[in-house]
C-alpha cells in the first residue's frame, strides 16, 4: 500500500506527507511509545493518539513510515516539523483507534 492510499481511499487528513508514494506493509496500533520502539515493524504505520515530536523520534528509530493521530487530535508544530526532517508522513482523523486500525487492516488485506 502507498501512504497516498490513507488520504485518497479513507479520506485522512494528511498533515505532512513527504512521499505520498512511500509504502507501508503492516500497521501498529500503541500509545506506549517503548512498546512502539519494541514491537513495531518496519515499514508500517502507527496507530495512536500520542501528537508530539517524540512520536516522530520513535516512528524514526524504528522505520515507521507513517503516524495516524486519532480522535480528532492535532499535530503541534514541533512534530510537523520533526516529521519533515525525518520524512515521517502523519495523518489526522476523527476515527477512534479501533476504527483507524481496522481499516488500514482493511487496506492491507486483513494483515
Amino acid at each position: 500500500m502507498r501512504l497516498n492510499d490513507i488520504k485518497t481511499q479513507l479520506g485522512y487528513k494528511a498533515l505532512v506527507m513527504p512521499n505520498d508514494q512511500a509504502g507501508f506493509t503492516a500497521a501498529y496500533t500503541s500509545d506506549l511509545l517503548s512498546d512502539v520502539m519494541g514491537n513495531a515493524p518496519d515499514d508500517s504505520v502507527l496507530i495512536t493518539i500520542q501528537g508530539h515530536k517524540n512520536t516522530v523520534a520513535v516512528a524514526s528509530l524504528v522505520g515507521i513510515q507513517a503516524i495516524i493521530l486519532c480522535n480528532k487530535r492535532s499535530a503541534p508544530d514541533d512534530m510537523q516539523e520533526a516529521a519533515i526532517k525525518e520524512g515521517v508522513a502523519i495523518f489526522s482523523t476523527t476515527d477512534d483507534q479501533f476504527t483507524a486500525s481496522c481499516k488500514i487492516g482493511g487496506l492491507l488485506g486483513g494483515r
